[in-house]
C-alpha cells in the first residue's frame, strides 16, 4: 500500500505540473465512492508511471496527447489539453495550428476541422 501511495502522490504532483491545479482540485472535489478508485489510477499510472517516464519530454508528451485525442475525438480532454499546454507549457497557437495540421493529414480533415474549431475557441478565451 505504501508504494501505492507513492505513486498516488507522485503522480498528483505531475497531474497539477501539466494541467494546472484548479482542473485538479475539480477533479479530486467530484471524487466519490463510485469513480474514486478510477481518479486513484489514472493518477498513479498515467500521471506518475507514464508522464515521468525519461523517453520523452513532456512538450513532445503534451503534443502526442493532443494529437491523439484528435484522431479520436475525445474533445473534452484536447480542450483541456489545449489549454494545458498553452498556460502550463507555452506552446504557441502556431505550434497547436501545426499539431492539428499534422493530425488532420493522419486522422481525417472532419477530425482537423473540429480541432480547429475547440482549440481556437480555448486560445481565444485566453
Amino acid at each position: 500500500m505504501a508504494a501505492r501511495a507513492t505513486l498516488f502522490e507522485d503522480g498528483l504532483l505531475q497531474r497539477r505540473a501539466v494541467l494546472g491545479d484548479p482542473w485538479v482540485d475539480r477533479a479530486l472535489a467530484s471524487r466519490n465512492a463510485f469513480n474514486g478508485e478510477f481518479q486513484e489510477f489514472i493518477t498513479r499510472i498515467a500521471w506518475s508511471e507514464i508522464w515521468t517516464r525519461p523517453g520523452l519530454e513532456h512538450r513532445a508528451r503534451r503534443i502526442i496527447v493532443l494529437s491523439v485525442t484528435i484522431a479520436l475525438g475525445r474533445w473534452e480532454e484536447f480542450r483541456l489539453h489545449v489549454r494545458a499546454a498553452t498556460e502550463q507549457a507555452g506552446l504557441t497557437p502556431d505550434e497547436i495550428k501545426e499539431v492539428i495540421m499534422q493530425a488532420a493529414v493522419y486522422a481525417g480533415v472532419p477530425a482537423g476541422n473540429t480541432a480547429f474549431h475547440h482549440a481556437q475557441a480555448i486560445l481565444q478565451e485566453l
